[in-house]
């Protein structure tokens, strides 16, 4: 008997075009989607809640043994991300023992911002975490991580004083290490694969269509968002555009080395495996 995948579908705007599709192809019979944060489908993905979707970096990279990756498909970037930003009031060489706000839950863009700060360069700030309110960040920090919607304005200069620095962290990256960088997998759980191994590549196949599908009419896709967001078309297409929906050997290279970099204290081991489905 087939089985109905429990899917994860992360509701934020740079997952879109990855489920925009499923509509179109009326894939989304064939799936059991729940609606959550990352960190939440995360978790629920982790624990066996769910079967199979996107997993933000930090939390597939802690639960490796448990997961398998689906080649092609993941949110990354490799230049520029325009969501994830840090936004400073001096240069960031400065910053050591600043306060600095964290106005996210995403354990990924953040430890991406820590690493970054101390190692590209050389600060330790004081950092506390808040709600992501850049004006209300900025009252109590010298500098602050966003991502999202708040990322987003922050990246097109919408920003609550004069003189701020907006630093995108997929640029910083970049510019260090000449890889793209990777926020979620899209992933199994290992056991699900073994009990079920045709509806994850079918499933599988449903999302590389669907990415495929959106990217091809990416216009449409920006002027449906921007009916329900505060950014118009042509940024929304921009954005969709920007961001890097793929994961191959590059995207891999990236993973392994923000692993590597990382890995002893962010709890996974600093060579960690990455399996990918196979074909």
């Amino acid at each position: 008997m087939r089985t109905r995948p429990r899917v994860a579908h992360i509701q934020f705007l740079n997952c879109l075009p990855l489920y925009w599709g499923l509509v179109h192809t009326h894939t989304l019979l064939d799936l059991d989607l729940t609606r959550d944060t990352p960190e939440r489908l995360s978790e629920m993905i982790i624990d066996g809640r769910l079967d199979m979707g996107p997993v933000t970096l930090v939390e597939f990279l802690r639960n490796a043994d448990d997961l398998v990756a689906l080649p092609d498909i993941a949110v990354g970037c490799d230049g520029d991300v325009m969501s994830c930003e840090i936004v400073s009031r001096v240069p960031l060489e400065q910053l050591d023992g600043a306060k600095v706000a964290l106005g996210s839950t995403s354990r990924t863009s953040v430890r991406l911002a820590q690493l970054l700060l101390a190692e590209r360069y050389g600060v330790q700030p004081e950092y506390f975490t808040c709600p992501p309110d850049l004006d209300r960040m900025m009252k109590e920090a010298d500098a602050a991580v966003v991502i999202g919607d708040v990322g987003l304005r922050a990246y097109l200069r919408r920003l609550p004083e004069e003189g701020l620095q907006v630093h995108d962290l997929g640029r910083l990256w970049k510019e260090w290490t000449g890889l793209p960088f990777v926020f979620a997998v899209w992933a199994t759980r290992r056991d699900f694969l073994e009990r079920a191994p045709q509806t994850v590549r079918e499933t599988h196949r449903a999302f590389l269509a669907s990415r495929d599908l959106a990217m091809e009419q990416v216009g449409k896709v920006a002027e449906h968002a921007a009916r329900y967001e505060s950014f118009d078309t042509g940024v929304l297409e921009k954005y969709f555009t920007t961001l890097d929906f793929r994961f191959g050997e590059r995207q891999l290279e990236g993973v392994a080395e923000f692993a590597r970099r990382t890995g002893a204290t962010t709890g996974f081991p600093p060579d960690v495996r990455v399996e990918m489905l196979h074909p």
